[in-house]
């Protein structure tokens, strides 16, 4: 069985419950271990506008604590894959900038080496698990379930520091989901943003670009919506209703993390999965 520190980030473990809850149900199954380590802090992302150091020595923060217990780390959140992603990519290349960030955590008895790897959903899920142990592992098939997915900003991009799939032509979800007996389609919107990160500036717009992408998936006839980041799935999901009204649609679009997707073609009962989390309306599809 493959162990990895589990790194919730922020927004999982205070809002978006069904992502973790989810998670935890179908690792097991996968024969994939977490291990909750201690001390955790933010990977420092949301600040990199403001302080690029700063960003760098919290992620290293987190890198070296997993290295205290020679421990990869899985991300779940693509913004905190992306981050530590990013901080290891320095550091590993950068010595002097390594020797900084390592003065600052010699304060808690830490240094990072570089020896942990970061792992996202899709690489755990794609090029770890693989697709046949999961195609093993259905009991009840999406029934050519038409699915839009959802990449979001952060998963494929930048590529240049290693993101978990192509930019241009991300496929690695829709060949998950075809395994799961889904039908994922193609539509020209996949690879717009949420909007998300815009909320706290410029809120209408943010929601003007959620409700866009929404309602372009509910005129193309699409049964279900799935994304793999908490920060999209907040809009997609959570603030729907709204993002129809400043859109001046009605939204009726169920949206499901490709975790929740996974445990119900799994045969995973829907309250083990966290689905009375989600404020969409998932009730609308009918699996098995």
């Amino acid at each position: 069985m493959k162990k990895y520190a589990l790194y919730p980030g922020c927004v999982i473990p205070t809002e978006q419950y069904a992502y973790e809850i989810s998670i935890r149900e179908i690792f097991p199954l996968l024969d994939i271990k977490l291990i909750d380590l201690k001390n955790f802090s933010c990977c420092g992302e949301p600040m990199k506008s403001v302080n690029q150091m700063l960003t760098i020595s919290l992620s290293a923060r987190n890198i070296a604590i997993a290295e205290a217990e020679n421990l990869d780390i899985f991300a779940p959140c693509p913004m905190c894959h992306l981050a530590m992603s990013e901080c290891k990519r320095i550091l590993d290349s950068d010595e002097k900038t390594k020797e900084r960030v390592n003065s600052f955590l010699a304060d808690e008895n830490l240094k990072y080496e570089g020896k942990s790897q970061i792992v996202s959903i899709i690489d755990v899920l794609y090029d770890i698990v693989g697709l046949q142990k999961i195609s093993d592992l259905v009991k009840k098939p999406l029934n050519n379930v038409k699915v839009a997915v959802h990449y979001g900003c952060h998963l494929i991009r930048p590529s240049e520091i290693g993101r978990s799939d192509n930019s241009e032509n991300p496929q690695k979800i829709e060949e998950i989901l075809k395994v799961l007996g889904a039908k994922p389609a193609y539509y020209p919107e996949k690879l717009d943003c949420c909007g998300g990160l815009l909320t706290s500036n410029l809120p209408e717009t943010a929601l003007t670009k959620t409700g866009q992408k929404l309602q372009a998936v509910q005129q193309q006839g699409f049964d279900a919506f799935v994304d793999v980041c908490p920060w999209c799935h907040r809009q997609y999901d959570s603030k729907q209703t709204k993002a129809g009204e400043t859109v001046a649609t009605k939204l009726e679009v169920p949206v499901f993390y490709l975790t929740q997707l996974i445990g119900l073609a799994f045969g995973i009962n829907k309250e083990k999965l966290g689905l009375e989390f989600n404020l969409s309306p998932v009730d609308k599809l009918k699996i098995g």
